[in-house]
């Protein structure tokens, strides 16, 4: 008589498991629609029909720059121009007979010690010396620069023929003062991020953008974007900027998109990959460096993607140089992917880890909304299928900057979960897993 009520009591369970089963198909068939789930009130367009616009264009079609395009070519011989320092001897002006000039052995490594007495290329390129007008040398050799200064003291008759021993070199290089400001910088002592600012003096013909990067850590890292902005003008020339940005920026009406903001020709942009339709036009000139510019390398703090639903929220950083798709992101954040079993063991209660919201058994949640920012404001709602998207190229939209991805269960998964749990319940209950009636 027991048993005969056990299995009763079976029986009776088993109908309810069967008919909450028939509720998931009747679910399945009749959609949100009639059964008013507040979860699927939210709207949204399945990912393949989706403007290819919308979706961003890939990030590993783009292509490296050429390192050699970020340096300049310099002269086969070395010439002078203002702030060089020049090492001079002319016997009888600036030293006497049969003295030895004095030499001068320079810091940098790269330089011969030098001769004779300092004097400097003044900033109209011009050398002053002594009982003779200035002596133009700006853009001659040091060789050139020699025959010059004996020819004018010849012509000025200071100097006689075989008596006019002239010794020139190269003391200092002209030098440029760059500042880099470099936002892609890690911090110490707690502090995630911070920016660094590097003053770097560049010789004359290294005075180009690679030399001043590699002063300073090399090429943007990975927390950096792939661009780097050379600034050039002073200050009334970035109020004037300022004052016009702004004014273009508040003449915006609601409902239109933002206004285009013209490039600043103060500033000149160089990108360290490009898309090959979008090759760099810059020219050598524009990568060279005079006293006075900056040289910006912006992080790319914006570049982050957030997560929700049953996937923990979060905030998550974009790859720089690879494309992350949905299903990517969801890994990235800990959600799940897939099953984590065949389903054979699942109504066993064996397998199918990473289930329902902590439940060994059962679907993972399979409907995904990716919520974008769109150019002209507002956001648009795109729905994805993660588990066709497994084997849909489609579906497997890349995750653009600002995206938040909602991660949901449909209402079959909500109710094929409750009822596979429902049935572990109630074997477990009754003491009947792998025990036998």
């Amino acid at each position: 008589m027991y048993r005969t009520n056990q299995q009763t009591a079976l029986g009776r369970r088993c109908r309810q498991a069967i008919g909450l089963a028939t509720l998931v198909m009747c679910a399945a068939q009749a959609g949100c629609t009639s059964l008013n789930f507040t979860g699927c009130e939210i709207p949204a367009i399945p990912a393949g029909r989706v403007p290819r616009e919308v979706l961003g264009r890939a990030r590993d079609d783009m292509q490296q720059i050429t390192i050699s395009r970020l340096r300049q070519n310099p002269p086969p011989v070395y010439q002078l121009g203002s702030g060089d320092v020049l090492g001079i001897y002319i016997e009888f002006v600036l030293g006497e007979e049969g003295e030895s000039p004095p030499v001068h052995f320079p810091e940098q490594g790269d330089q011969p010690p030098a001769l004779g007495y300092p004097v400097p290329v003044r900033e109209d390129g011009t050398l002053s010396l002594p009982l003779i007008p200035p002596v133009p040398v700006a853009g001659l050799t040091v060789e050139q620069a020699t025959e010059r200064i004996r020819t004018t003291y010849l012509n000025a008759q200071v100097l006689q023929a075989g008596r006019d021993k002239v010794i020139v070199t190269l003391m200092r290089r002209r030098e440029y003062r760059i500042l880099v400001v470099r936002e892609e910088e890690g911090g110490t002592d707690g502090v995630t991020k911070h920016g660094t600012g590097t003053i770097v003096d560049l010789p004359a013909y290294e005075n180009d953008l690679l030399h001043a990067l590699n002063e300073t850590g090399g090429l943007p890292g990975l927390d950096a974007k792939n661009e780097v902005l050379i600034m050039r003008g002073g200050f009334n020339d970035g109020a004037q900027r300022d004052l016009m940005v702004a004014h273009i920026m508040s003449s915006r009406q609601p409902c239109e998109c933002p206004p285009v903001v013209p490039d600043d020709p103060n500033t000149v942009r160089i990108p360290i990959r490009f898309h090959p339709e979008d090759v760099p036009l810059f020219e050598e000139k524009d990568i060279i460096l005079k006293t006075g510019d900056v040289v910006y390398i912006p992080s790319r703090e914006t570049e982050r993607f957030y997560t929700g639903g049953v996937m923990a929220g979060g905030e998550h950083m974009l790859p720089r140089d690879y494309d992350l798709d949905v299903l990517g992101a969801i890994a990235v954040a800990g959600g799940p992917v897939g099953s984590g079993g065949t389903g054979i063991g699942q109504a066993g209660g064996r397998g199918g880890m990473g289930g329902g919201r902590g439940s060994a058994i059962g679907k993972n949640p399979s409907r995904l909304l990716v919520i974008r920012k769109l150019e002209c404001g507002g956001t648009l709602a795109i729905r994805v299928d993660t588990n066709r998207a497994l084997t849909d190229s489609s579906q497997r939209i890349l995750v653009q900057p600002e995206d938040t991805l909602i991660l949901q269960y449909t209402i079959t998964e909500e109710l094929y979960n409750a009822a596979l749990n429902l049935i572990q319940f109630q074997f477990l209950f009754n003491g009947l897993t792998g025990k036998g009636i």
